[in-house]
């Protein structure tokens, strides 16, 4: 049976406290105390846990994570860069969803009156903004990943949304097309706006200007691009390719397409957006802006502990760079001068 604390405080005729104050090598414990408790601490073989080393110094060495849920494609590459750097600095990782709505947010809230971690690292979930700034107001350090676009009052990390747009863009009209329609995300998001503005002033760069019929609204869904898709079809003028704002959505409208009898890319080119594992599975393979998540998370866990070891905090976002991927959907390559960072990953 493992050792508790508990049991060391017993054999050393002490509290609980001062074992941790002898742990963490408080000057405010006699020595006599200090030589008994690790004597008992050498003779039990006890190994002390992050939260007994932290109860002296106020600290639990967890970090805590709020996501709005674990299913989201993109979640796993994050979580993996977050955990790297965590663990790497000796840190717990407390993870919490936010998938329950309010009673998730409840449970959050209990933990974070419980101390239970030392700093929250955040992607962000609907409606929790006001109430985390409360939090970081009254000294809870917080860090955002992948803000959209919405600039917190606390420290974040993003990608750069502007531009990959923009890439998207020269990449599409260098393979000739100069037709374009988009999927968006949704209107209230400002990695949305960031998206579809970027793409907006290559083609405007360019001489060419967005058909507004051809801008349509959808919800990062696959099923929000198939429908755009049917949609455009039905209502829209003729285009050539098509810019969705992420691989979901894209992978919607290559469906769409499909069954609409329009081949990709000969009649359509087809750019998405994150760079997930399906992105290179679809059919055909999907040319996109991959976004660095694993980067991401590592940046904001960086920057989490750092802020938790006293270092201020950054005049503004931290913004890491997208990169293209040139697959299928889209056949030409271009160089690394017109796309920015290029990965042409096209067959040969």
């Amino acid at each position: 049976m493992r050792v508790t604390i508990a049991e060391v405080a017993r054999r050393a005729r002490v509290s609980k406290t001062t074992v941790s104050r002898v742990l963490n090598n408080k000057a405010d414990v006699d020595a006599a105390t200090a030589i008994r408790v690790r004597e008992v601490i050498a003779a039990t073989g006890y190994i002390p846990s992050a939260g007994a080393v932290g109860l002296a110094r106020g600290v639990t060495r967890t970090v805590g994570m709020l996501v709005p849920g674990l299913t989201w494609p993109w979640m796993g590459e994050v979580l993996q860069g977050v955990a790297d750097v965590v663990e790497s600095k000796g840190y717990g990782l407390l993870l919490s969803t936010a998938n329950r709505g309010a009673d998730s947010l409840g449970e959050f809230s209990r933990q974070v009156s419980a101390k239970a971690f030392d700093g929250l690292l955040l992607v962000e979930p609907p409606d929790a903004v006001r109430h985390l700034r409360v939090l970081h107001d009254s000294g809870l350090p917080v860090v955002v990943i992948d803000d959209r676009g919405r600039r917190p009052a606390f420290p974040s990390v993003g990608t750069d949304n502007r531009q990959g747009g923009a890439a998207a863009a020269r990449h599409l009209l260098a393979t000739g097309r100069t037709r374009f329609a988009t999927v968006t995300g949704p209107h209230d998001f400002g990695c949305t706006a960031d998206r579809l503005n970027g793409f907006n002033e290559a083609v405007l760069d360019a001489g060419l200007t967005l058909d507004p019929r051809l801008i349509i609204e959808g919800d990062f869904t696959s099923e929000s691009g198939e429908a755009a898709i049917r949609q455009l079809l039905e209502t829209g003028p003729e285009f050539d390719a098509v810019f969705a704002h992420n691989d979901l959505t894209a992978a919607g409208v290559l469906a769409g397409l499909r069954k609409a009898g329009r081949a990709v890319p000969e009649d359509v080119a087809v750019v998405g957006f994150d760079d997930i594992p399906l992105a290179a599975h679809t059919q055909p393979p999907l040319t996109t802006i991959r976004q660095p998540l694993r980067q991401m998370g590592e940046t904001a866990a960086g920057l989490l502990l750092d802020r938790l070891a006293g270092a201020p905090a950054p005049d503004g976002p931290l913004i890491v760079p997208t990169e293209l991927v040139v697959r299928e959907s889209t056949q030409e390559t271009v160089s690394v001068a017109d796309s920015g960072t290029l990965r042409d990953e096209s067959p040969t």
